[in-house]
């Protein structure tokens, strides 16, 4: 059972990379600065590396800090899996930039309820991540803003050969909003694991294994590498025209934001700070430039996330158990 489970964890991880790349890509493909296929290797190989310099406190958050390990079974996150990666499909297919962390989430929360009821939550871990995850975006929206208003000014006297230099240093900016990325969602899958690891009876403790950390970067950073041209649309075009000056900002900003988090522990949403942190660097510009009809309909996607994939994992708990 726990073979299943670790196959499953590196599906979602794989999608992971697979459905948030667009976050990570979006605008530098968008403002022609780095072409496509480049920036989705380069995002690639940042991705597998972030982990490894950047440790495993979002990790110890979702395995330790999330569900209660004598509540629960490996059944329970492979049905917390099964929601999430359901979940992440439909939104791939219909174009959404919805949340994997959130999917993740919902599905393991959904699964732990039906299975064992509310004392498989750890309602204060529960309470730090859902207040981690609403914060981001209004905190990608802030930076977005502070950035933007700040380069602005910074570069209010140059000449248009400007943009040469904001194409160019995105070549940095890109890398470090990858490594960021790597770092803060590929640990979600590695806390899965080693909480099933745990629960399973393979690890005394729970100490994320050095091979659960090298399969779940290369897993996030292969479909990173396939990247979610679908979603690279939405983001890197439908909320406003990015040039390289917004794509500069956004980068700074969301790979400022996902990293501190990352850093304290805190598992948050790509997908939602980066969004912000785009609106945010339009905004700054000019309010009307953003098409914030957008906005509403990734906020719809939000919003929905983590009960359907808690209602979709709670179905596939309900049908493990009644086929036990």
């Amino acid at each position: 059972m726990i073979f299943i489970l670790i196959a499953l964890a590196l599906i979602f991880d794989f999608l992971n990379g697979f459905h948030d790349s667009s976050n990570v890509v979006a605008t530098p493909i968008s403002s022609g600065a780095i072409p496509p296929r480049r920036a989705l290797l380069m995002a690639a190989v940042a991705e597998f590396i972030g982990p490894f310099l950047f440790g495993v406190a979002v990790a110890t958050t979702i395995g330790d800090g999330l569900l209660v390990e004598e509540s629960i079974t490996t059944l329970t996150l492979i049905a917390g899996l099964v929601g999430a990666i359901v979940w992440n499909l439909i939104t791939w297919y219909f174009g959404l930039p919805s949340s994997s962390s959130h999917a993740l989430i919902g599905g393991l929360v959904g699964a732990a309820l039906v299975e064992s009821g509310l004392q498989a939550i750890q309602l204060d871990g529960l309470t730090k991540i859902v207040i981690a995850l609403l914060l981001s975006p209004i905190l990608g929206l802030a930076v977005g803003y502070a950035v933007m208003f700040v380069t602005l000014f910074a570069s209010g006297g140059a000449t248009p050969k400007v943009n040469t230099y904001f194409r160019r240093i995105q070549y940095v900016t890109l890398t470090g909003l990858a490594l960021s990325h790597g770092t803060n969602d590929a640990q979600k899958t590695m806390g899965v694991i080693t909480l099933g690891l745990v629960t399973a009876g393979v690890l005394e403790t729970f100490e994320v294994p050095v091979w659960v950390i090298f399969l779940c970067s290369t897993a996030i950073a292969l479909g990173t590498a396939l990247g979610g041209w679908r979603l690279i649309r939405t983001l890197g075009g439908k909320i406003f025209r990015i040039r390289p000056v917004h794509a500069f900002a956004s980068q700074v900003a969301g790979g400022a934001v996902i990293m501190g988090a990352a850093i304290a522990g805190a598992p948050v949403s790509t997908t939602q700070v980066m969004s912000t942190s785009i609106v945010g660097v339009g905004a700054a510009e000019r309010a009307n430039k953003v098409r914030w009809t957008v906005l509403r309909d990734l906020l719809v996607a939000w919003l929905l996330t983590i009960p359907a994939a808690a209602l979709v994992a709670g179905l596939a708990m309900w049908l493990i158990l009644a086929l036990a």
